[in-house]
């Protein structure tokens, strides 16, 4: 990869993180969900006073995050004179692809909200259960999964290439630790969400996506600064 296409994907990809935690705004605007109980989601419920703000930063995140693994996956496939490996990882290529995906999942759910908060509203729980909600609510389900498994495939294919062409990297170093968190937060909020739709309570749902997704943002930061590092330090 060029110093300059990876400069450019760190670049997006440092913006992407920083927009895909735009909800930390919760913590200063009055948004009435309480963050250790309900969805991330629900603040861009198309009902929700603030959707529309929390819809377009995740749009923004999205496009952003595309870009910077379109433009990754761009670069790795180049090829330097004389260098026969490079393009040639498969670690590389299937995770900025997976990347890609998480992005483009991540704006298909910003134009796929929640029709309205089903953790607060027992009303809303019950139209969604009933199957009464509109389509896109449905859907939403389906694009935040797909971003998910994108994410996840991503942090252990791109960690374990990083790992494979230079230990010393910031991603190299720091991936596995937050891989392992990160499957750790997945497995919690997985739990809770069945625990919630099986009438059970929501076992600190929120809180758990919230870790999960704030660490997605974190890993995405050290790939953004390790792309930058190696960029200046002229590795490929």
């Amino acid at each position: 990869m060029s110093r300059s296409v990876a400069r450019t994907a760190a670049a997006l990809l440092a913006l992407g993180a920083l927009a895909y935690t735009a909800w930390v705004l919760e913590v200063l605007v009055r948004t009435g969900l309480d963050p250790v109980r309900t969805y991330v989601s629900e603040l861009a419920a198309a009902d929700q006073p603030l959707g529309g703000l929390f819809r377009a930063t995740d749009l923004t995140a999205g496009l952003l995050v595309l870009a910077g693994a379109l433009t990754g996956l761009a670069g790795t496939w180049g090829r330097r004179r004389g260098d026969r490996t490079a393009g040639r990882d498969p670690w590389a290529v299937g995770g900025w692809i997976a990347l890609a995906v998480f992005g483009a999942a991540t704006v298909a759910d910003s134009r796929l909200p929640l029709s309205c908060a089903p953790t607060v509203d027992p009303v809303c729980a019950a139209r969604e259960t009933a199957g009464l909600v509109p389509a896109t609510h449905a859907a939403h389900a389906v694009s935040s999964s797909l971003a998910m498994t994108g994410a996840l495939a991503a942090l252990v294919a791109l960690t374990v290439a990083a790992r494979r062409h230079d230990r010393r990297g910031p991603l190299a170093r720091t991936g596995p630790a937050l891989v392992a968190l990160e499957f750790a937060a997945t497995a919690w909020t997985l739990a809770a969400v069945a625990a919630f739709e099986a009438g059970k309570g929501v076992w600190a749902l929120g809180a758990g996506q919230r870790l999960q997704v704030l660490l997605v943002a974190a890993w995405l930061a050290v790939l953004a600064y390790s792309l930058a590092t190696n960029a200046r330090e002229g590795r490929r």
